[in-house]
């Protein structure tokens, strides 16, 4: 993946009017790449050049050479070649078979793919002729054609190399879904004949009783459009590929939910060659469902290839330069960057700077509208609490576990009296670190303890590992365990947790077991219970004189979350911890500031546990920085 970082707002050099003008002419010379989807030339894949039956020459398909002698396509009657042709070069189809408005001048003319266009088909064309399903993530600029090269893509794949194959066109409004079908009538208004594959041109036919599919004459396949308004909008069509538009805004309702549909969707595509799953959309912020496809894509854990297309890459989003140096004097900070980082022609710079004073008083939506970098693009909500690019740094040092598994104990009269890691498949515990087992340092382990609930539908309980003396020095996550299951199981998990870790000064959320009032499972006794078995408890007021203040936990109140999320913001901006989870940094991504401006909390149907292990954990870890230096236990201190 590209472009998958925070832009650099840094000038490393000073130019002047003269090396500006040459590097920009630079530039412009590797832009202007001979382009020709009539003759082949500068399109996708390995070409041979040949001299076909007119005189031309062509730049024909490698795989369409090892299909037929060169012999005969130099003499093949031309309309023969270019039906034969077209099943090989997607390029020369949309030439040759594709008429559609310019987006400029309005001006009916030939399907001629634009430059992000074309990286696009690379992407789809080299899965394609791997024989693999196709499967892509695409996050978007807007107006280069995106929706238009799949709704192409598909229709090729119907029209010239797959008869009876059902396709999908779903949108967030029936309105987008519609716009995007208008394009295809479009192109089968003025499909050429003599192309056709059974000599007639293709239309869209109605279906009787049935408004949502249209059929494919020709070729007896299926357009179905739907929006994501309706959860079973495939069910029954048998589609073999899905254009999936505008993601990001499909709704997310107790009613109407992305992964429904998803579900619905994927139920439906077969995993075979030239099946095809495309989701495509602009960014709505983060901690939605397009949102969380995209780090599973971006981080190689989704069935889909992340494709990530910037705005400096379409050709429409640049504005003449008439004086150089003026130019140059107005660019801020941010815009040398563009010049200096990204490589982008003062033209291209030029059109970012006026248009972006539109939306000067909105530079996050300007971003998520024409984003540089992937991580701007989903920065556009301003509720959320984390900086996208921050984000982005501290997940660079996430990874997956060393060992997964689960602490098993022995205890004497209630006191744990020897812990041992046993790796498990299935384990709840993840360990990136083990203690080490020479040198212990009294309380160089923290653990911070999160308490969910006991059915899968409720939030989770967490049990989070800190270690002090983490890698450069910086506090780091180093065990996480992660789960469902009574409270006072999960106190004993912790204290083995704990008790593994060097007996860990143990840190437990007590909100929830201080509000435990039934017998036999009274949260108030569960923390009594800890706090005279565990030699290691937090206190609250620990650090305070007043020891009969003391009281066992951390309770979160409206104060104490602020305090504690407060001090989470500035280690996160920061770079002061290392994290090891990525669901952690997911989790982070969807915390926001509430409407009321006051409370903090992760989006509606999201989970903030891993986030509040962070915050009361860093929080303690800074609070007894300051109040104590770390010592060397004693020989016998901790067990293991």
């Amino acid at each position: 993946m590209e472009n998958n970082t925070a832009i650099k707002k840094k000038t490393t050099r000073q130019w002047t009017v003269e090396e500006l003008r040459r590097e920009n002419e630079r530039r412009h010379a590797i832009l202007r790449v001979p382009y020709n989807p009539e003759t082949g030339r500068g399109c996708h894949g390995k070409r041979q050049a040949l001299r076909i039956v007119s005189g031309a020459v062509w730049f024909l398909p490698l795989a369409m050479l090892d299909e037929f002698p060169v012999p005969r396509l130099q003499t093949m009657p031309l309309v023969e070649l270019e039906r034969a042709r077209i099943r090989y070069d997607f390029e020369y189809w949309c030439w040759r078979c594709a008429t559609l408005s310019d987006k400029m001048t309005g001006a009916l003319q030939p399907v001629r793919l634009n430059a992000a266009q074309r990286r696009v088909l690379g992407v789809l064309e080299r899965q394609r002729l791997a024989g693999k399903p196709i499967r892509v993530i695409l996050l978007k600029a807007r107006q280069w054609g995106g929706s238009t090269l799949v709704q192409l893509y598909m229709t090729w794949i119907q029209l010239v190399l797959h008869p009876h194959w059902n396709s999908l066109v779903c949108a967030h409004t029936l309105g987008t879904a519609a716009i995007i079908h208008d394009m295809l009538n479009r192109v089968l208004r003025d499909y050429p004949e003599e192309m056709a594959p059974d000599g007639e041109r293709p239309r869209l036919a109605p279906i009787k009783n049935c408004s949502s599919a249209r059929r494919l004459t020709g070729v007896d396949s299926l357009v179905v459009t739907g929006t994501a308004h309706n959860n079973e909008v495939v069910r029954g069509y048998d589609v073999k590929m899905a254009h999936l538009s505008e993601v990001a805004f499909w709704p997310d309702t107790p009613r109407h939910s992305p992964i429904d549909v998803m579900r619905s969707v994927n139920g439906t595509v077969p995993l075979a060659p030239l099946s095809l799953v495309v989701l495509e959309s602009t960014a709505n912020g983060m901690g939605n469902y397009f949102h969380d496809e995209w780090l599973r894509a971006r981080s190689g854990k989704s069935d889909k290839e992340a494709v990530f297309v910037p705005w400096y890459e379409i050709e429409i989003y640049r504005l003449p330069v008439d004086d150089i140096g003026a130019l140059w004097a107005v660019m801020d900070e941010y815009e040398r960057a563009l010049w200096e980082d990204y490589g982008c022609t003062l033209e291209s710079i030029n059109w970012y700077h006026h248009k972006r004073l539109e939306l000067s008083s909105a530079p996050a939506l300007f971003m998520a509208e024409f984003p540089t970098t992937d991580i701007e693009a989903f920065s556009c909500n301003t509720r959320h609490v984390f900086a996208p690019e921050h984000l982005d740094e501290l997940r660079q040092n996430a990874r997956e576990p060393e060992a997964v598994g689960e602490i098993r104990s022995k205890r004497r009269a209630g006191r744990v009296t020897h812990t041992e890691f046993f790796a498990m498949t299935g384990g709840q515990l993840r360990v990136w670190e083990h203690p080490p087992r020479d040198n212990p340092v009294r309380d160089r382990y923290v653990v911070a303890v999160d308490v969910g609930g006991r059915s899968e539908r409720s939030d989770w309980s967490v049990v989070t590992v800190f270690d002090r003396l983490g890698e450069c020095g910086k506090p780091e996550v180093v065990a996480q365990w992660r789960g469902h299951c009574d409270h006072d199981i999960l106190a004993r998990r912790a204290v083995d947790i704990a008790t593994y870790y060097h007996r860990a000064l143990l840190v437990i959320e007590s909100n929830t077991l201080e509000s435990e009032r039934t017998e036999g499972d009274g949260g108030q006794y569960i923390l009594k219970e800890i706090g005279e078995s565990y030699p290691n408890m937090y206190y609250r007021q620990r650090f305070e004189r007043d020891e009969s203040s003391k009281r066992p936990g951390f309770q979160t109140n409206v104060a104490t979350k602020q305090m504690v999320v407060y001090n989470l913001i500035a280690w996160v901006r920061d770079g002061r911890y290392i994290e090891r989870d990525n669901e952690a940094v997911n989790e982070l991504s969807w915390f926001e500031l509430k409407p009321n401006g006051t409370s903090y909390g992760a989006m509606r149907g999201r989970h903030d546990d891993l986030v509040m292990t962070r915050a009361i954990g860093l929080w303690v870890i800074a609070q007894f920085n300051n109040a104590h230096a770390m010592q060397a236990l004693e020989p016998g201190e901790f067990l293991n």
